[in-house]
């Protein structure tokens, strides 16, 4: 057995592990974690720090910044998928009739998207806004329940939601970077005559 067998076989068990942990009392409650329209209220509270903090025209810059964030992240783990062409659990035939499907999916699973972008943009946030808020590291509860839900409902491997989580971690600080650049040409822009 190859260390990729090893590593998929022990992915699957940890997988099962996880998932069939789950019960019917608590499915509506993952499905509503795992539902991004339930996020908006965090959302909201993003964008109240980021125009609280940087005013209007930075404000926007970041919010902008943000959303171009959002997609590339969206886009790139798309792309991602459809290379590896990863089977979701649900529709994995050798674990399929052993784990609960709370939820069906039909898209491929490595990386997982939710993962991903959750903490990229957990971690522009985080790392944008910490200066001025105490407690941006509780930001983190959002892209660690959002993950679990994905692998309590039977949608992704763990390595699709460790390897997403990672990828987030790159491209939210790599954003971060870029936004340090953006803010300062705006206050170069501002500060002219």
């Amino acid at each position: 057995m190859s260390l990729l067998d090893k590593i998929i076989h022990y992915d699957k068990e940890l997988l099962i592990f996880i998932n069939t942990m789950g019960s019917e009392n608590w499915d509506g409650f993952w499905l509503l974690i795992t539902n991004q329209l339930s996020w908006i209220p965090l959302y909201l509270l993003f964008f109240y720090l980021i125009f609280k903090s940087f005013g209007w025209k930075k404000g926007i810059a970041m919010i902008l910044l943000t959303a171009l964030l959002i997609t590339f992240s969206d886009q790139f783990t798309v792309f991602l998928k459809n290379y590896f062409e990863r089977l979701r659990p649900n529709r994995d035939p050798s674990i399929n009739e052993i784990i609960r499907i709370v939820k069906n999916n039909s898209s491929y699973s490595f990386v997982s998207g939710h993962a991903t972008t959750s903490t990229a943009v957990t971690l522009l946030m985080h790392l944008t806004l910490k200066k001025n808020y105490k407690y941006t590291l509780f930001f983190f509860i959002w892209p660690l329940l959002f993950s679990y839900s994905r692998m309590y409902l039977g949608v992704h491997f763990p390595a699709d939601v460790i390897t997403g989580a990672l990828l987030g971690l790159l491209i939210g600080y790599l954003f971060y970077k870029l936004s340090l650049l953006l803010l300062k040409k705006i206050d170069t822009r501002l500060k002219q005559p």
